[in-house]
């Protein structure tokens, strides 16, 4: 109704859906809940969803007025989802509000932490334990799955605006 007011606040080619998509099957390996030993619970798979969605939305800082445009596309997919899922679970309106809420602040906590590793203010490890295991993973689990992440960084730094467009992350 008012996509006349905001025509340029969003990406209408993609709407961030691809990205999004990409970034859930990411999610959705195994070998984060298996070798990373992150629960496989709907806390654990929010929590490395998160940290992904996180990473990707710190390359788009890097890429100007094209990824700040795919960014917002993204995140707003992102609340998209979460909404609906939770409707799904059975959440209501009276308290759906402050559930998104605190997913997109869990969503925001992890981006700025992700931004100060990609910038080696902060080390990969201990935001890895942070942002997927709380701060109580085991060694081995963590450093797989800070691996994994600074694989995932490695091959984004790499991935032109085009191709996140389409959801490539690699």
């Amino acid at each position: 109704m008012l996509t006349f007011l905001f025509r340029t606040l969003t990406d209408p080619s993609s709407g961030g859906a691809a990205l999004f998509d990409s970034a859930t099957r990411r999610a959705r390996l195994p070998h984060w809940y298996v070798e990373g030993k992150v629960p496989d619970t709907l806390d654990g798979r929010f929590a490395v969803l998160a940290t992904i969605l996180a990473l990707v939305l710190v390359r788009l800082e890097s890429l100007g007025e094209d990824g700040n445009l795919l960014s917002v596309a993204l995140t707003e997919r992102f609340i998209h989802v979460m909404e609906s899922e939770h409707r799904e679970l059975g959440l209501g309106d009276p308290t759906l509000g402050k559930t998104i809420r605190k997913l997109v602040g869990a969503l925001e906590w992890r981006t700025d932490a992700w931004r100060l590793a990609a910038a080696g203010e902060r080390g990969w490890t201990t935001t890895a334990e942070e942002s997927l295991h709380k701060g109580d993973g085991a060694p081995e689990a963590v450093e797989h799955c800070a691996e994994a992440l600074q694989g995932l960084w490695r091959s984004l730094d790499h991935v032109e605006i085009e191709r996140l467009k389409q959801g490539e992350l690699e």
